[in-house]
């Protein structure tokens, strides 16, 4: 068993050009059974693969002394395989409280957040996390019972962005098998063994029951229509590229960012309606630079304009919409607010934004008051104005400072303190204007978009 799941997951990894000699690889490792196999593969394959690899815990906040006992023994584990290691804590509680979401939600984002932060903190190519061919079962399943495309139904993809999944290629079983095999231990998370998380519920009630009562087989044919399902969403994918890169029209900023774009509608209506769609998509994506938000409704509806009288429109997320003129169909969008007037009021300053697409080894400012930030990480309109209860800044490696307790560490008087301008995006400070920017806004070779704040010329009264 432990040689057969090697060259498995070998074979895989390099049928997906996963990995490439050299690679830092941030390696997700909870603890249980599912990453603790992913780190112990990776490891026997380091050499041969030429990689690094660096292990990051995170922890939830949750599950009390069982989650502590989890972090010791991640850290433990390896150490042992004299693989870095850090413990990073997240609020997963208070996100999901904020934000209005499952705290199985709210983990789930932060776990991303935090292994992307550390990804670019150590200067990784790679984020290996441990979802394995079981939990992309369960993946497809619940794209399909809450509503899904080819993209949903195609699962999880081996490769995604920075991200990386080698243990797709192998079952539960299998994995369990190799541990029994090695004698390595695992954290058993109590939470996976209960039923309050739907996923809990396919894994441990609908599934066992379509295996019992109507094919043992379902889960292998259930993982070859989601890889039929994910060459399909390609192929659609491909098409809609080709269409929009011979017919699209685009309107751009001065500094080349697509305000809107259109097709022919004629050109569209002769296409089928599944290519129509993946067109519109795209038409999106590019207009937003994100999909968030964007659901098949908005899409069929936009389809729909094709047929109808000039002028119609419909809206979409974020201020934008779609819209039939005589000859075309347009995704428009509102251009984000990137400065919050009365915070300009209150300071006296209003300062000069500006965004502009990231070349990779463009020079970034070394002003003391004209700084670049990354574009796409910002949530909400930005406000220059005096510190407020709340605020913080990202550290290196992912943590919090409050302003208040940067300002003491740096021994700024506490008459001073509040005479300080902050560049803030909610209680998210960018920057310390004089002083420090966020880790989490920096530009790094991911930047897309840079936004630059220049205060006052590039200057401000001491």
């Amino acid at each position: 068993m432990h040689r057969k799941i090697l060259e498995t997951i070998r074979e895989f990894i390099r049928e997906h050009d996963m990995l490439v000699p050299g690679d830092r690889v941030i390696i997700g490792l909870s603890g249980g059974a599912d990453s603790v196999s992913l780190l112990m593969i990776l490891s026997e394959l380091k050499k041969e693969l030429n990689i690094e690899l660096f292990a990051v815990h995170v922890h939830h906040g949750l599950r009390g002394k069982e989650a502590d006992r989890d972090s010791i023994y991640a850290q433990e584990l390896s150490e042992n395989l004299g693989v870095p290691f850090v413990c990073v804590h997240a609020n997963v509680a208070e996100y999901a409280r904020v934000n209005g979401v499952s705290e199985e939600e709210a983990g789930r984002h932060l776990r991303y957040r935090i292994l992307e932060e550390q990804r670019l903190f150590r200067h990784a190519a790679k984020i290996a996390v441990a979802h394995h061919a079981d939990d992309q079962v369960e993946t497809v399943l619940y794209n399909l019972f809450r509503g899904s495309g080819l993209k949903g139904l195609g699962g999880m993809r081996p490769v995604r962005d920075a991200v990386i999944r080698p243990l797709l290629s192998v079952t539960r079983k299998e994995i369990l098998a190799y541990l029994e095999e090695k004698e390595i231990s695992y954290c058993e998370d109590s939470t996976n063994s209960g039923t309050d998380y739907i996923r809990n519920r396919l894994r441990h009630e609908i599934i066992p029951a379509v295996r019992e009562r109507i094919n043992e087989g379902a889960p292998s044919n259930i993982l070859q229509a989601a890889k039929t399902a994910a060459a399909a969403d390609a192929c659609f994918e491909k098409a809609a590229r080709r269409i929009l890169e011979s017919s699209g029209i685009r309107e751009r900023r001065e500094d080349g960012g697509v305000i809107s774009i259109g097709i022919s509608a004629e050109i569209l209506k002769q296409e089928e309606s599944i290519v129509r769609q993946y067109v519109i998509r795209q038409m999106i994506g590019e207009t937003y630079l994100s999909l968030k938000d964007i659901t098949s409704v908005h899409v069929e509806e936009a389809e729909k304009l094709l047929f109808k009288p000039v002028g119609r429109r419909i809206q979409l997320p974020d201020g934008g919409y779609a819209l039939r003129t005589y000859d075309e169909l347009w995704i428009k969008k509102e251009e984000k607010m990137l400065f919050s007037q009365s915070g300009g009021e209150e300071t006296g300053i209003t300062p000069v934004m500006t965004t502009f697409p990231y070349k990779k080894g463009q020079e970034i400012p070394k002003n003391r008051y004209t700084k670049w930030f990354d574009y796409d990480k910002i949530n909400s309109a930005l406000s220059v104005r005096y510190r407020e209860t709340g605020d913080y800044i990202t550290l290196a490696g992912g943590g919090r400072k409050t302003v208040k307790s940067f300002m003491i560490d740096e021994k700024i008087p506490k008459e001073e303190r509040g005479k300080i301008l902050l560049a803030a995006d909610g209680s998210h400070i960018l920057w310390i204007i004089g002083y420090r920017i966020s880790e989490y806004y920096k530009i790094t070779d991911d930047t897309h978009t840079v936004l630059q704040i220049q205060i006052d010329g590039g200057k401000i009264d001491e």
